[in-house]
């Protein structure tokens, strides 16, 4: 049941935003080091709920029952069973050793000349398996400071390759909550989405590691030995099923079983309780973006009931009037993911609240799912790697003892990777025959893809 188009109905989440940013503005000039992090977002969303809920009681709508409609939409209960296995297998990976094979395998084959692009690579692949730019940077950074000091690179320089790798990884991942949400929001198949992705983000890290190539000149480093190289194979098939096209439940249930049985059969001191007990430490790492995709579906379920992505719709044809087309169905989405990370520091709520709104916007202008799921992921990344208060670089600052503001501008991969898919976006292209079906194939319509 929807209702005529209203701009009332966008305020809840003008509210959640206004309420959010400026208790992390409040935080931050009081001098918390996570300022933008001690308002929970899901606790944030709640008076945005009871005015959406408002709103829709006053145009006739029944709220209880709008709000549930929406966070039982199957997309979002199928991200948050994405989400628990994703955190599950992230953290028993990482318990067993996975992450430390990773890091030292990548710094392992490091030419001395090639440090910084090589700590870029080493951060990028890490990211792309675990599926998290925080846990590359809380992995890696340690390490790559090790490696500045004991080779004279300036401390800053190195943080910034390793938050542009982890940020590169992160874009791209199978496993990440931000690939998830956007290809979840805008109905792509995942590997459609990663192919589209990769050919704008492949020019940024080559033009980002050549830069780098030229940026220091480090002595050698013997890099330190820490785990066994077969303790990556987990990754390594997580990473292979989900390209192949095998259903990310399926591919994170049998990396989270794999993973599992390397520590029981082949890790020292690892036994079933603790592996039972990783698994649920995991599920705990994801309750907050688990109750704030639930949430946010159910604010945008109010919105949307109540008129407001209508009204949205209405605004934007209005502003294209004249211009309709691929270009700017692009450039609304981009502006759209950009405004909202800005504004709540987190790229994953940045894609679900923008999530519904682009994919109206690329239907109308012709965009295919698996274009829109791309553009909408980069400009949710791009500057959530350079917010000074967003986590990425206030964890990476902390853990090198840079400034985060210095740090912003030496994350130089970001920085090229929205000038990379700005150029992609401007430049003329035939017509994607996907973008005349809601699956992005270029077929009929078909039952909800087996593909998160």
């Amino acid at each position: 049941m929807t209702t005529r188009p209203s701009a009332l109905a966008l305020t809840p989440l003008l509210l959640f935003l206004a309420i959010f940013f400026g208790a992390g503005l409040y935080y931050s000039i009081q001098g918390e080091p996570m300022g933008f992090y001690q308002l929970r977002a899901p606790v944030a969303i709640l008076p945005a709920l009871a005015l959406g809920a408002l709103v829709a009681w006053r145009r006739g709508l029944p709220p209880g029952a709008t709000l549930l409609q929406g966070m039982g939409d199957p997309n979002i209960v199928l991200m948050c069973l994405i989400f628990l296995l994703a955190g599950a297998f992230a953290y028993v990976s990482k318990a067993i050793g996975a992450v430390d094979a990773v890091v030292s395998l990548g710094i392992g084959a490091l030419h001395p000349a090639l440090l910084l692009p090589g700590m870029f690579l080493v951060a990028g692949a890490v990211s792309l398996a675990i599926g998290t730019s925080m846990g590359t940077i809380a992995a890696v950074v340690p390490i790559a400071i090790g490696v500045a000091d004991a080779s004279g690179l300036d401390r800053v320089l190195v943080t910034g390759a390793v938050v542009g790798g982890a940020m590169f990884g992160d874009n791209l991942s199978v496993i990440s909550d931000t690939t998830i949400a956007a290809t979840r929001t805008q109905g792509a198949q995942m590997r459609d989405k990663f192919r589209e992705n990769f050919r704008i983000a492949l020019p940024a890290a080559l033009a980002t590691m050549a830069l780098l190539g030229f940026a220091g000149e480090p002595a050698p480093v013997q890099a330190e030995v820490l785990a066994p190289a077969w303790l990556a194979l987990p990754y390594v098939l997580v990473l292979a099923l989900a390209l192949a096209g095998l259903d990310v439940l399926l591919v994170l249930s049998l990396g989270l079983a794999v993973a599992g049985a390397f520590g029981l059969v082949l890790v020292e001191d690892y036994d079933l309780p603790q592996y039972a007990g990783d698994i649920w430490t995991g599920f705990e790492g994801m309750v907050e973006i688990l109750l704030l995709s639930l949430l946010i579906g159910g604010l945008a379920g109010l919105m949307k009931a109540s008129g407001g992505l209508a009204w949205l719709a209405q605004a934007i044809s209005r502003f294209a009037r004249g211009h309709r087309g691929r270009r700017t169905g692009e450039f609304s989405i981009a502006a759209l993911a950009t405004t909202a990370d800005v504004f709540t520091a987190n790229n994953t709520v940045a894609i679900l609240v923008g999530g519904s709104v682009a994919r109206d916007i690329a239907q109308q202008h012709g965009i295919s799912p698996r274009r829109a799921a791309s553009v909408l992921d980069i400009f949710a990344c791009v500057p959530q790697g350079l917010l000074p208060y967003g986590a990425q670089l206030l964890l990476a600052a902390s853990l090198a003892a840079v400034s985060p503001f210095a740090l912003a501008a030496s994350v130089w991969y970001c920085w090229l990777l929205a000038l990379a898919a700005i150029g992609f976006m401007a430049w003329p292209r035939r017509p994607d025959p996907a973008a005349a079906h809601p699956t992005g194939t270029g077929a009929p319509p078909a039952p909800p893809p087996r593909q998160a």
